[in-house]
């Protein structure tokens, strides 16, 4: 599959040059990076979220977990992981399990851990578990505009 039609769509709308990356079949974020041979922290991954039957996209490094309580005191209310089948109808061009960290390409509210707004390149899933997209720090930058940059990642 490689990149979904709505993610790539929506990098061409923003003139984004990107190169693709591919690498063996990886199911966990850290593991794509190593098999990339991709720092964990300049590999973003995205986590959503479910805020009382809202959706947040949450942007940190692969070597970070979202911390829940942080995030809860961030927004002012608990939110919890989406299930598999919530990630399906979220993301429904793309495997399961290899979510874009693009929330603006799927109309979902993003938070961007800061610890990846100002490296020299970054590296996210492409919406397949074999592919990963690489772009510049600013160009990654540019598509987190609209994110919220928080501090709610945990380093593992």
């Amino acid at each position: 599959m490689s990149i979904p039609c709505t993610l790539e769509s929506y990098l061409k709308e923003q003139c984004i040059d990107y190169t693709l990356v591919r690498h063996p079949h990886t199911g966990a974020s850290m593991d794509t990076a190593q098999a990339a041979h991709v720092p964990g922290d300049h590999l973003a991954k995205g986590v959503v979220v479910n805020q009382d039957g809202r959706y947040l996209l949450v942007v940190v490094p692969a070597d970070y977990h979202v911390h829940l309580g942080r995030l809860h005191e961030y927004l002012g209310e608990p939110v919890g992981l989406a299930t598999e089948a919530e990630l399906a109808g979220l993301f429904p061009d793309c495997e399961p399990g290899a979510v874009p960290p693009i929330g603006t390409a799927y109309e979902l509210r993003t938070l961007v851990d800061r610890h990846l707004m100002n490296l020299p390149e970054v590296y996210f899933e492409s919406g397949d578990h074999e592919h990963l997209i690489k772009i510049t720090g600013a160009r990654f930058a540019d598509l987190m505009g609209v994110a919220e940059v928080v501090d709610v990642g945990r380093h593992i």
